[in-house]
C-alpha cells in the first residue's frame, strides 16, 4: 500500500488518483471533515466473487475505509457505519459492493 500524504489542511489522503477513489474521497471529506482518512481498494482480493463483477465500468467493488472524525464522537459503531453508508449510497447504487469500515472519533 502506498504511504498516506498529509495535506495543508492536516488531512490524510490516499495518494492514488482514480476517478472512483477521488469521488469517494470527496464524498467522505465533505460529509465527515475527517482528520485522518485512508481508502484501500481491496477489489482484487475478491476476484471471482459475484460482487467483484458488479461494475462494468471497472470501478471499485470492495473498499476498506479508515476514518477519524468528530462526526463519530458519542456515536455507536452501528451509527458510525450508517453515516458512512449514507454518504456512499450513490456509489453502492453504482456497483460498490462491500465496505470494511473503521470509524473512530479523535483520541480513540
Amino acid at each position: 500500500m502506498a504511504p498516506l500524504t498529509r495535506s495543508a489542511a492536516g488531512r490524510y489522503a490516499f495518494p492514488m488518483s482514480d476517478p472512483h477513489i477521488d469521488r469517494i474521497r470527496d464524498l467522505l471529506r465533505e460529509g465527515l471533515a475527517p482528520t485522518a482518512l485512508e481508502l484501500v481498494d481491496e477489489s482484487h482480493l475478491h476476484a471471482g466473487h459475484a460482487g467483484a463483477r458488479a461494475r462494468p465500468d471497472g470501478g471499485i467493488t470492495h473498499l476498506r475505509i479508515r476514518a477519524v472524525s468528530d462526526a463519530f464522537s458519542g456515536r455507536s459503531r452501528v451509527e458510525r457505519h450508517r453515516i458512512v453508508n449514507a454518504l456512499l449510497s450513490g456509489e453502492m447504487a453504482r456497483g460498490l459492493h462491500a465496505l470494511a469500515i473503521e470509524a473512530k472519533a479523535p483520541g480513540e
